[in-house]
Order: structure tokens, then sequence, then C-alpha cells
């Protein structure tokens, strides 16, 4: 099987790798560059535990190929902190107990990542339907909505602040 060089930016830092053609983006980014916050849940696009941003936008990254991601940015959950600081998303998780065993939460924040920088102030509805694409088996989404609407007014409220 022939192998093709391809280079990505993976939360700022240039990977370059040989990698087979039929090589998904998900074993890529956990295999290649061993970041393994980015989990594999059912390989089908079903349950968005893969969710990463390709280029700034949410994708599911078992339904990518590697070599299509050739000169993409992508970020991962890795990624989502900054300066040892957690993102409002992830301080939401945490303190409205948006998680149980964790296993969606990557996928989830990544997709609420997203979300969010489209729409500073979604609605319940808004946030249930931006998160549709991402399955938790645990939790019934009630906290996870929470925590989603937690960092909406954290980002909001940070954002006021900046323009102050």
């Amino acid at each position: 099987m022939s192998k093709h060089a391809i280079t990505v930016t993976v939360n700022g830092q240039a990977y370059t790798r040989e990698v087979e053609a039929r090589q998904l983006l998900v074993h890529f980014i956990r295999e290649e560059i061993n970041l393994t916050g980015t989990h594999i849940g059912c390989d089908t696009t079903s349950c968005g535990a893969c969710t990463i941003m390709l280029n700034g936008r949410a994708v599911k990254s078992c339904t990518v190929f590697a070599v299509q991601a050739n000169g993409a940015s992508l970020e991962t959950i890795e990624g989502v902190a900054q300066g040892g600081q957690l993102h409002p998303l992830q301080e939401g998780f945490w303190e409205k107990h948006g998680l149980q065993c964790g296993y969606c939460t990557p996928g989830m924040i990544m997709s609420a990542k997203q979300l969010l920088s489209k729409n500073p102030n979604p609605t319940e509805e808004e946030i249930r339907w931006g998160i549709s694409g991402n399955l938790c088996r645990c939790t019934g989404y009630n906290k996870i909505v929470e925590a989603i609407q937690y960092a909406a007014e954290k980002l909001n409220a940070d954002e006021k602040e900046a323009v102050a």
C-alpha cells in the first residue's frame, strides 16, 4: 500500500507524517501524534466522540481521511485550554456537572465550541440542535446544556469586560 506525505497543524504545532491513503484522521490524531483526547466511539459518524475542529469547523474525524486534511489546521480537545486556563466550556462541564463517564465530553466540547463561535447567545433549543450530532449515553443532556449555557454567559461577560 502506498504512503502519502501530509503536513497538518494540530493545536498550533505542525506535524509531517507518511500515511496510508485509507487512514482515518481520528487514527492519525490518536496513533501518529499521540493525542488521545479525541475518542473513537463508533466509526460510523453516529456518536460524535471523535469531533475536532478542521479549519475552524467541527467535523467527525472518523469521516475524514488523514490525506484529506493535508495542509489543514486542526484543533483537538488538547488545544482548547490556553495558558493553563480551562476554556469556559471546559469550566462549564466541571461546574455544572455536564459529564458522567466523560467519553463523549471532548466531542461535545468541540461541537459546542463551534456553536458558540457562530451563536454566542444560543437558546436551549439552539444548544440542543448544536450538539445533536453527539451522543451521550449517561447524562440525559440537561447538565450538558447547562454547561454550554454557563460557557456562553462567561464568554459574553469576558467579551464585555474586554470591550470596556
